[in-house]
């Protein structure tokens, strides 16, 4: 059986951008006229979280000489995502039934790892999964907003409210590192949060050693509606069981 290198947003780029907290109960979100901190941004972060239907995503990222991109619109119950690196693609989109995922040809076999037979069998298709496989959990769970929206926020431990604000939006910004694995550089952080009266993250800027990602997000509260697509091969067809 195949194993995905890239199952989904979170794989691709959202994975850089902090660690995951479950988001609680809602809050009043509020803005902060006098002596904001780091707690009571991150307090009213999540109460204004968990009360959006949806948000658009963009991001570009910066690794070597190549350059890759993300736009994604995370709903409650849809969500889409298209990664795009140098010339090769993938898009992933998911409804409260099914999950689908096509791509170019080394979009499926370099970036998402499926095998050259598997990626042949797919062709311009999509390669459609049920709900209840392994698969169509993973992508729901990164592409609709029960557990990704969680993800978005820091640990209040480690992080750093700066002084000075977005000069653009101005905006509170946290900052935080992570440091070096394994399988990944040392990352340093700076989100920048709405000062008005929803305190929602507004954008990010994620650096390593190795490269750069900027994302940005707008739309909060968006109902996020996808496209389904009508040619598709079912998983089972590509990925036989062993």
């Amino acid at each position: 059986m195949a194993i995905f290198r890239r199952t989904s947003l979170h794989l691709t780029s959202l994975a850089l951008l902090s660690t995951a907290l479950v988001v609680g109960a809602p809050l009043t979100a509020h803005a902060f006229t006098s002596n904001p901190t780091v707690a009571s941004i991150l307090k009213a972060a999540k109460g204004a979280i968990v009360k959006q239907n949806g948000v658009h995503v963009t991001v570009s990222t910066v690794s070597g000489k190549t350059d890759s991109s993300v736009v994604a619109d995370i709903g409650k119950t849809s969500g889409t995502e298209t990664y795009v690196s140098g010339n090769e693609s993938f898009t992933i989109t998911v409804t409260p039934t099914y999950a689908y995922l096509s791509g170019s040809q080394k979009g499926l076999t370099t970036l998402m790892g499926l095998t050259a037979a598997e990626q042949k069998k797919i062709g311009k298709q999509s390669m459609a999964m049920k709900k209840g496989t392994s698969y169509y959990t993973t992508f729901k769970s990164n592409l609709t907003s029960g557990t990704t929206f969680a993800s978005l926020l820091p640990a209040a431990k480690g992080t750093t409210l700066l002084t000075t604000r977005d000069k653009k939006t101005n905006g509170y910004q946290l900052k935080w590192t992570a440091k070096a694995t394994s399988s990944q550089p040392k990352t340093t952080t700076v989100m920048t949060f709405s000062s008005g009266n929803a305190t929602l993250p507004i954008k990010d800027a994620v650096s390593t050693s190795t490269g750069k990602s900027e994302t940005t997000f707008s739309k909060w509260g968006e109902k996020v509606s996808v496209k389904i697509p009508t040619s598709t091969i079912p998983y089972a067809q590509v990925i036989p069981a062993s």
